[in-house]
């Protein structure tokens, strides 16, 4: 009875693995006939038809990101990039790492055709990385300023889960991994110092703005300076941060404007750096003179990013922000016409940018201008909104904190200690130098005096 079973369930074994077989052979013989007899447009209406079958049987959802949305950067997939880099679990086998020589951190990132399971409230996501051998989609830029560029969808992830968490997987699951590496970047970020490149206004390009890392070692605790000024713009500044919804419902921009005066050298520039490395903010750097055009300035404003300080220094001389009764002002107008006209609508153009429709363009920005002659800055520019808090950088007074003056002093000799130190060794080792030099001179002189002696008693 037992053997009879077993004979029973071989052969149907046998018809089994005989009719897929036969199936997987037609299928074959189908594919290859349709490759060479049917036009590419009727294949793809097969495999199309097929998949959206297969689809609609089965319980799983695919959203696919692609790498680049036209010639934009993709958010969304450069934030799960990002986000599935930090995850490195052991399930990833295969990863992709890289450094900037502009960067101190190593980058991981998943590598292609690597997948991986994320869980968000209890829920199942799955990751993979895929990578076409040809795009689809290709578009080209030839207007770039490095030349032509292009953009594709060769590279996309492919999120994929059960059909019922569709909402949770838009309303919060990408939600929270945009927020989550935001926070991340911003606790991770090395603030930078953006200029103005000005090759590309004289190779005829548009100007644009070009990073270097800041490190300035300006902190707030080691700053030299009035005590009660210190904590007045400590205080403002967190109070700035944390007024987003204050902004929103006034109607205002999320800005804030400073002004710094005073003589050179009473330390307005540490200010600035130590404002960066308070509030982790980029640095955009502007010297006026370098624009060319008020449309260049606006389009250079404009991309400045959010959570950062531009920064206008010696405002005084880089365009006439004057007072506009100053009589001098007045007959320098007159003597340098065309000049001043140019100068103008920077002037009209920067005040616009600062409270004008422009200035919307952006959140959590600070600017701030320096200058040595406060009192001949048009009062147009002082005003209330555009620069809220004017700060005077005098000279050290007792009022400071002696601990710290007295610690950059101490810093001050020992750098200088140093330097005569290094100063005195270098001497004492080429003094040593040129007396070794001077010594195997002499024995060099007194060896070929020897040697000639010798030579005059061989001849004799």
């Amino acid at each position: 009875m037992s053997s009879s079973s077993t004979d029973s369930k071989i052969a149907t074994a046998k018809t089994v693995i005989s009719t897929i077989g036969s199936v997987a052979a037609a299928a074959m013989v189908a594919r290859s006939v349709a490759r060479d007899y049917l036009p590419p447009e009727f294949q793809d209406y097969l495999y199309f038809g097929l998949r959206n079958f297969i689809n609609k049987l089965s319980r799983q959802l695919t959203m696919v990101i692609y790498e680049f949305d036209g010639f934009r950067e993709n958010e969304i997939y450069v934030a799960v990039e990002l986000y599935l880099a930090a995850q490195a679990s052991p399930e990833i086998q295969r990863l992709k790492v890289t450094k900037s020589p502009s960067e101190k951190k190593i980058n991981v990132a998943m590598e292609i055709n690597e997948s991986y399971t994320d869980v968000y409230n209890g829920v199942k996501f799955n990751w993979s990385l895929v990578s076409k051998k040809a795009p689809t989609r290709e578009y080209y830029n030839h207007d770039d300023m490095n030349g032509s560029s292009s953009r594709s969808d060769k590279r996309s992830l492919e999120l994929t889960f059960h059909r019922k968490h569709r909402d949770l997987a838009l309303n919060e699951y990408l939600p929270f991994i945009l927020n989550d590496v935001k926070i991340r970047k911003q606790e991770e970020k090395t603030v930078k110092l953006f200029t103005v490149d000005t090759k590309m206004m004289y190779s005829g390009l548009p100007a644009a703005w070009t990073p270097v890392n800041l490190d300035h070692p300006a902190k707030f605790a080691t700053l030299a300076m009035d005590t009660d000024v210190k904590e007045m713009v400590m205080k403002d500044l967190d109070r700035f941060l944390q007024r987003r919804e204050y902004y929103r419902k006034v109607g205002k921009a999320w800005k804030r404007g400073y002004l710094l005066y005073g003589p050179p050298g009473t330390g307005k520039s540490s200010l600035i750096a130590a404002m960066a490395n308070y509030l982790n903010f980029d640095i955009y750097d502007l010297e006026l003179t370098d624009i060319r055009s008020n449309s260049e300035l606006r389009r250079m404003l404009v991309a400045t990013g959010n959570r950062s300080i531009l920064v206008v220094e010696d405002i005084d001389c880089s365009v006439e922000l004057h007072d506009r009764a100053d009589v001098d002002a007045l007959k320098a107008m007159v003597r340098e016409k065309h000049r001043r006209g140019f100068h103008d609508e920077h002037r009209v153009g920067f005040l616009n940018f600062i409270d004008g429709l422009w200035s919307s363009c952006g959140d959590e920005r600070i600017i701030i201008f320096t200058t040595n002659r406060k009192e001949k800055l048009d009062p147009a520019l002082l005003r209330p909104g555009r620069m809220d808090i004017h700060v005077n950088m005098s000279y050290c007074t007792p009022c400071g904190d002696p601990d710290i003056a007295l610690g950059g002093l101490i810093e001050f000799f020992d750098v200088k200690r140093k330097e005569n130190e290094e100063a005195k060794a270098k001497a004492e080792a080429m003094a040593m130098a040129m007396a070794k030099a001077k010594e195997q001179e002499e024995l060099d002189a007194k060896e070929s005096e020897k040697q000639q002696k010798i030579e005059k008693i061989e001849i004799v």
